[in-house]
């Protein structure tokens, strides 16, 4: 690693039920070792990782590597960005997994123990990766602006997210979300959703759930959108219709196999700007974070940062 560049650790140390803040004094002394000095910022709460990330980039630093999870990497990635695009340009992106889920590095190659994840760091090999773009309100009904790296949904998903950070994740990410999902199937109403998918698609309709994918992976390891790429300019988005909730319980294996789109009543577009709309209040979330309801735009903003991942 070249000892002139400025590195700094954003760490979120309550990722993976707080198994991640146990283990920093390791992850830092095995860091410093092959990384050199760095300066480590722990967060203290949720928004903390993106103001941290910020001032961070604003003090010079040229290099971020994320240590948690999913919800933490949003956020860092949240720091990256301004409301029309990177800070920075230069600035590049490391990630360390350590959270109960880490969807992301299921779809892009980033190793997930912490020998392999240095080694890719050290690496420094990077690819140019997209981001989605949400416009929305938040929960005071605020006009808001976030971006995404993985995966937004809305629907059945925004209640899911809801219950499921409110929830311990001590059971680990893909049961704890099977949980928050199964009890979100029994109590959730079906929403009529207008969604139109650039001019190629506007339809209304009664539905159960929206994902809005960059990556493929969601929840703890479900394939919500085979094929997705980071890099291809484009946002995947799967939209799971009206379906009975016999219909949910019988196709929900084929969420994890990735076979979705061989239900009947999934349908699957492609495009760069979404939009979503209802008459009735539907939350949705962003990587896992509840972050308010419809209306909302989502817009594909192509090569957004330069992530450091594995040859």
């Amino acid at each position: 690693m070249d000892a002139s560049r400025k590195t700094a650790f954003i760490v979120n140390p309550a990722a993976a039920s707080g198994a991640t803040g146990r283990e920093w004094p390791r992850i830092q002394a095995q860091a410093r070792d092959r990384l050199g000095s760095f300066k480590a910022h722990l967060t203290a709460g949720q928004g903390d990782a993106v103001h941290l990330t910020r001032r961070a980039i604003l003090e010079g630093a040229d290099l971020v590597v994320c240590v948690g999870g999913d919800g933490t990497l949003n956020e860092v990635v949240n720091g990256f960005m301004e409301e029309d695009g990177p800070i920075q340009p230069q600035p590049l992106l490391g990630y360390i997994p350590r959270g109960t889920g880490c969807d992301f590095v299921k779809t892009i190659p980033i190793p997930k123990e912490l020998n392999k994840a240095l080694d890719t760091i050290v690496g420094l090999y990077t690819r140019s990766i997209d981001l989605g773009r949400i416009s929305y309100l938040d929960h005071q009904g605020r006009p808001s602006c976030r971006y995404f790296h993985n995966i937004t949904s809305f629907g059945v998903g925004g209640e899911v997210a809801g219950r499921l950070n409110r929830a311990t994740k001590i059971l680990g990410g893909s049961i704890s979300f099977v949980w928050a999902l199964l009890a979100s199937i029994f109590l959730y109403d079906k929403k009529r959703i207008r969604l139109k998918v650039d001019d190629v698609f506007d339809q209304e309709g009664t539905i159960w759930n929206v994902f809005v994918a960059n990556g493929q992976y969601h929840g703890g390891g479900m394939e919500v959108a085979p094929g997705a790429a980071i890099d291809d300019g484009l946002i995947q988005v799967t939209v799971i219709g009206n379906l009975t909730r016999g219909e949910v319980f019988w196709h929900f294996p084929k969420l994890y196999k990735g076979r979705v789109y061989q239900v009947a009543k999934v349908s699957r577009h492609t495009g760069r700007r979404v939009e979503a709309s209802s008459d009735r209040q539907v939350l949705f979330e962003a990587d896992g974070e509840h972050l308010g309801q419809l209306p909302i735009v989502i817009e594909i903003v192509p090569g957004a940062l330069r992530l450091i991942i594995a040859e």
